[in-house]
């Protein structure tokens, strides 16, 4: 078993809208346009084992506890589960998303590291099942970073700051599209937009700009 694959006990896991403040991750990342999603920690889970449900195709999906795929997976640096802690009470700040990304027979795992007091990202992780094991394809740890899935291919959004740039108002962002080349994720596309200083009404986006590889 290489370095990156980890052997998984899972539990199930719910989604629920998570409260800013307490403690936790409170540095980088993008800002989420909605509610940060909390997930319950290991053990604390209504149910023991792994928990499947129907994916949109009709094939059961398996679904994982992603803080305990985090803090066994070594690929994932000690700051980040030094700092992945409960936002309040017993519920992470870390978002999940199961989805066809790497053209695999089960979904992949896509989960996102949050802050707590600012719902901003972290890290963010792919992980390729194999059997009962799951291996670690992908992992940005600059932040800030957020992934997602979209028709197949992992987009990863990171916003972009000047030195003087509050948090809430960075200078621009970066969406860069990546595809699964059978072996390994490769950059496929890559939009830049930069924002204006505008006052009143929030930043507006200057035209995108979109390089493709």
């Amino acid at each position: 078993m290489s370095a990156g694959t980890i052997v998984l006990v899972g539990t199930a896991v719910f989604a629920v809208g998570c409260a800013t403040g307490g403690t936790g991750l409170r540095d980088g990342g993008p800002a989420r346009t909605d509610t940060v999603a909390r997930t319950a920690p290991p053990g604390s889970s209504a149910a023991d084992g792994d928990s499947a449900s129907a994916s949109p195709s009709g094939t059961p999906l398996k679904k994982v506890d992603p803080v305990r795929l985090l803090m066994a997976d070594p690929k994932v640096s000690t700051d980040v589960k030094r700092d992945l802690k409960p936002c309040t009470g017993k519920e992470y700040p870390v978002d999940v998303s199961y989805g066809k990304v790497t053209g695999g027979p089960v979904a992949d795992i896509v989960v996102n590291v949050l802050s707590c007091a600012d719902a901003l990202g972290r890290g963010t992780y792919v992980y390729r099942a194999d059997g009962a094991e799951y291996e670690n394809v992908f992992a940005d740890e600059r932040p800030p970073v957020y992934a997602e899935i979209d028709r197949g291919d992992l987009v990863v959004t990171k916003q972009v700051y000047g030195k003087s740039d509050a948090l809430a108002y960075p200078s621009g962002e970066d969406v860069i599209t990546y595809r699964w080349n059978g072996e390994k994720f490769t950059e496929q596309d890559r939009v830049h937009s930069e924002y204006s200083n505008v006052v009143d009404g929030g930043a507006q986006p200057a035209p995108a700009t979109s390089q493709k590889n």
